[in-house]
């Protein structure tokens, strides 16, 4: 029992990450039980988790490597993951307004953006190549979803079948350039990584791989000049609504 707890202990900087894994699961529940007419409950289940998390974020000091060098907690990741966080936690805020407004309530919305919240702060604190194309890829994929998440509207739609392409083609290259870094360095670990580049020094064949890595996460981020996808994703999200006159022109009889 005392070895169980103590390995328990040890995990305690990914204690934030483990909250908000038990939170969406908690949250999937919640929703399938409530009603649609109190989803909105479930959005605000989903910003006081990213409120609590935050705090803990900000509050914790358990810095350490663990999962054998996969994760890394460090004051600058704690810095970087409240600021997720937090504006994870406004988008979901000016959401909520915006359903009101609109008359539309889905609690699968908060749902993928918490997961979409999980997978970023587990970007912020990856130490190795494959801890970092496991939150891009949580983060990625719930973002697909919720642009696609109007699917009476053909313009979201459209968007969220573009972003899903050329997600999977950047994903091909971060995967592509991850393994060639691992090809000419034998490492996945970036510090390791970092070692064998200082003491071997530098190949065609790992620039390659670093040239492909980078613009695998740069489409991700929509980048320059990675960035042509970014408006008609950002155009299907965007509410239809009527243009609305200062004036109206006097008819002409």
């Amino acid at each position: 029992m005392n070895s169980d707890i103590t390995d328990f202990a040890s995990l305690a900087p990914a204690y934030p990450e483990m909250l908000m894994a038990v939170g969406v699961l908690v949250l999937i529940l919640v929703g399938v039980v409530v009603n649609k007419e109190r989803s909105g409950f479930v959005t605000w289940l989903a910003i006081i988790l990213m409120a609590v998390t935050g705090v803990l974020v900000a509050t914790q000091h358990a810095d350490g490597v663990i999962f054998n060098g996969l994760f890394i907690a460090d004051s600058f990741s704690r810095y970087m993951k409240v600021l997720v966080v937090g504006g994870a936690a406004l988008a979901l805020i000016l959401s909520v307004s915006n359903d009101v407004e609109n008359g539309t309530h889905k609690y699968e919305y908060a749902i993928l953006a918490t997961l979409s919240t999980l997978g970023m702060m587990i970007m912020v604190s990856t130490n190795d190549l494959m801890t970092l194309y496991i939150g891009l890829e949580l983060q990625s994929l719930s973002i697909y979803v919720m642009a696609a998440i109007k699917r009476d509207d053909s313009r979201a739609t459209e968007a969220g079948l573009k972003y899903f392409v050329l997600g999977a083609l950047s994903s091909g290259m971060l995967l592509y350039g991850a393994s060639l870094i691992y090809g000419f360095t034998g490492h996945t670990n970036l510090q390791e990584i970092v070692v064998a580049i200082t003491s071997e020094g530098r190949s065609i064949g790992l620039i390659f791989g670093v040239v492909f890595l980078l613009a695998g996460v740069a489409f991700k981020i929509s980048a320059v000049p990675f960035h042509m996808w970014t408006p008609d994703v950002y155009e299907g999200r965007r509410p239809r609504s009527p243009p609305s006159w200062p004036w109206r022109p006097r008819s002409r009889r």
